[in-house]
């Protein structure tokens, strides 16, 4: 069922469909630039090649850009591969120029170097000092179009500066003040800006606790900054203290949803986003790392059962019990890897200290496992009539949810620890770690009390 936005977009779109057959282009133009951008991109992605062809003659490079910017990165390149060169250049020329760097990182090298060369020089020039900074740095991510003034001017001469400045600015709610060298000094917000008296001079008004990123940062915790310190933007600096640009908080947005999904996919066992378009060969080749790496793992765990073939000889009975262990130790496991790797997302981690959270879940493992320990043990001992197997099987429960909760907890902190990517102990994973150490535990506890269990 459509909901009601949806069936006015279809609405719209019959009329611009019927406006591009009848090439009738101002009715086109006043009916499409009338709509919201993010519209605009969702009527454009269901275009044909075609009908779209006719647009990018009917709108302007700058009008082209706007629709651009709310296009899913992922799905941008055909779009800037079907455009003419010279009319794609002056597209990537009029958009913000963090969201051309977006774009132009995930095109072909040579058809970047053939839109730089076609474009303005200036323009290319803003352009090629962010594509030289490391993916997903807080470089790779800034905007150069933010205003700055000088400590030593007066408000007056400021804000004429702004007016001048704002139109060309990708965001004026803070101003950044900046000394001789233009090393960052302050900021001061456009409230601040336009209740102060004209004579005042900059430094007596700005504020000089001010919060930056080394250009190097990584985007994840320049994302965890902004929503800590609820900023609208953040200015960028190198290791002089020199303003290089700022990051707004529109991209913060985007790169938390990119987070997020490069963390989901690695905790589903995927090495890299899959999306509902992709073909048979494509989802294949995204999962397939990840399945022969644990396909070794399993092949380890038949290898260790292989080992206490003799006990399962003796005692078959313990066979029945495999799956149940093995389950519940991954589960647990499971449970642990997801609350450590929200805690270092977030930096709750951080604030409450890892000991502490690693003698949390340790405790947490003890309960839970003399807790399923007494059940399992009750149930084995009524449905077998078998008092040591039992107390074997509620032992091996105990022992292993005790020691796969810290196996959850302690893998991703470590690899934290390492500067890894703490995701990377997806949930297949530690699953089949956990798998390991519950057959350890089970069969080593079996052949260690056989005379009880025969």
């Amino acid at each position: 069922m459509e909901n009601l936005e949806e069936k006015e977009l279809r609405e719209v779109w019959d009329h611009l469909q019927a406006a591009l057959k009848n090439e009738q282009i101002d009715q086109f133009r006043a009916e499409f630039l009338d709509l919201h951008p993010y519209d605009q991109a969702s009527i454009f992605e269901h275009m044909e090649e075609d009908d779209r062809l006719l647009v990018y003659s009917y709108l302007s490079p700058e009008e082209t850009s706007e629709v651009m910017e709310h296009i899913d990165i992922d799905e941008i390149e055909p779009y800037f591969t079907e455009m003419d060169p010279r009319f794609a250049s002056q597209v990537f020329a009029e958009m913000s120029t963090d969201d051309a760097v977006d774009i132009l990182n995930e095109l072909d090298k040579n058809k970047v170097a053939s839109f730089l060369t076609i474009m303005d020089d200036e323009d290319a020039s803003e352009i090629k000092d962010l594509l030289h900074y490391e993916e997903k740095t807080a470089g790779s991510i800034m905007t150069t179009e933010f205003v700055v003034v000088k400590a030593n001017q007066t408000v007056r001469e400021a804000m004429q500066h702004l007016r001048k400045e704002a139109p060309d600015a990708e965001t004026i709610y803070y101003t950044y003040v900046i000394d001789e060298e233009k090393r960052l000094v302050g900021v001061i917000s456009l409230r601040d800006l336009i209740i102060a008296e004209e004579d005042w001079m900059i430094s007596e008004v700005m504020s000089e606790r001010l919060v930056s990123v080394a250009v190097g940062e990584d985007q994840e915790e320049i994302a965890r900054m902004m929503r800590d310190y609820d900023f609208l933007a953040l200015p960028v600096v190198d290791f002089q203290g020199h303003l290089l640009g700022i990051i707004t908080v529109d991209d913060i947005m985007d790169v938390m949803e990119e987070e997020a999904s490069d963390d989901y996919s690695k905790l589903a066992g995927v090495s890299d986003v899959e999306k509902p378009d992709d073909n048979a060969f494509t989802s294949a080749k995204k999962r397939l790392p990840w399945l022969i790496i644990l396909l070794f793992l399993g092949s380890l765990t038949a290898s260790l059962i292989g080992r206490f073939e003799d006990t399962l000889d003796v005692v078959p009975v313990l066979a029945i019990f495999i799956p149940l262990i093995a389950g519940m130790a991954g589960n647990t496991g499971t449970q642990a890897l997801a609350v450590a790797v929200r805690g270092i997302a977030t930096g709750e981690i951080e604030k409450q200290g890892k000991k502490r959270i690693v003698l949390r879940e340790g405790l947490t493992g003890l309960i839970t496992g003399i807790s399923c320990g007494i059940i399992i043990s009750g149930i084995v001992y009524f449905w077998k009539g078998d008092f040591f197997l039992g107390m074997l099987v509620g032992l091996s429960i105990a022992c292993t949810l005790i020691v796969a909760t810290l196996a959850g907890s302690l893998v991703p902190l470590v690899m934290d620890r390492f500067k890894i990517d703490p995701a990377v102990a997806s949930g297949p994973f530690i699953t089949t770690i956990n798998d390991i150490i519950s057959i350890l535990i089970y069969f080593g506890m079996a052949t260690a009390f056989m005379n009880l269990l025969i």
